[in-house]
């Protein structure tokens, strides 16, 4: 590999391989109706496309439910873009939970839904346009891996519906319980190569923003999926930040020469 292509690369899964939304929304609300018990369970018209619009807040599963609550309660939107992480401890305190709780109660479902009805939860999810096929056609250029947030047997499962049999140890999910800038530094040290050079696309920008405060990975190339879960003032944040490069579903299609842009 040259300068201008990985000997490494690792992919988030939600928001840039897959796009997950509908699944998301359907699964939060289940979880929030066997939480919260709401007389109506139906939900108001306009509440999944609020949900969509707010995904980027999300950085774990407990918060799904909880943000339904939150916009069920009549929290405005934009007071959720701007103060999430409060509201969100807020709902717990108030209503005596606890996010392990809601963790499990949301899995619970997800796994009695793919068990009873796997075809009709897979069809809830759309892979980008293209992102399959790269990922097929670089399997044999570069060490390929998965680091995210979403259960591994998850990512499989939908890989597999794909035609992409993705090795059980390059998934590393929900279930290490360690930061994504960790997996990283690990990736690097496993690695048998003498110049290694690791590039990682992600969706989320805080996400990338830890990794810029590693020392020791200050040469990992790092690229926000400007397509993935993001606002447009975090993708604004990255095109000003000198360690972060945003890149789009067409760049993310060519080759590893047209990802990198000199500003």
């Amino acid at each position: 590999m040259t300068a201008n292509s990985p000997t490494i690369l690792a992919l988030d899964f939600d928001g840039v391989i897959c796009d997950g939304l509908i699944e998301y929304f359907q699964v939060a609300w289940r979880t929030y109706c066997q939480v919260w018990s709401p007389i109506n369970q139906t939900p108001s018209d306009d509440l999944a496309s609020r949900f969509y619009r707010l995904r980027p807040v999300i950085e774990t599963g407990w918060e799904m439910p909880v943000l339904i609550k939150a916009l069920v309660a009549g929290i405005d939107d934009e007071k959720i873009l701007q103060e999430w992480a409060s509201i969100a401890q807020q709902i717990l305190l108030e209503d005596k939970l606890q996010a392990k709780e809601i963790a499990i109660k949301l899995d619970n479902l997800r796994d009695e839904w793919i068990a009873t009805d796997l075809d009709g939860w897979l069809s809830l999810h759309r892979f980008y346009p293209g992102v399959v096929e790269k990922i097929k056609a670089i399997a044999c250029q570069v060490k390929l891996y998965i680091v995210t947030t979403k259960e591994a047997r998850f990512v499989q499962q939908l890989l597999q519906q794909q035609g992409v049999t993705f090795p059980k140890e390059a998934i590393f999910g929900k279930e290490v319980k360690r930061p994504k800038y960790e997996i990283l530094r690990e990736l690097i040290q496993a690695a048998q190569e003498k110049a290694v050079s690791l590039w990682f696309v992600e969706d989320r920008i805080k996400t990338l923003q830890l990794v810029t405060q590693q020392t020791d990975l200050e040469n990992v190339k790092l690229f926000l999926a400007d397509w993935g879960y993001n606002t447009q003032p975090e993708r604004n944040a990255a095109e000003n930040d000198s360690r972060i490069q945003l890149i789009s579903l067409s760049q993310f299609g060519q080759d590893f020469s047209e990802w990198i842009v000199d500003s």
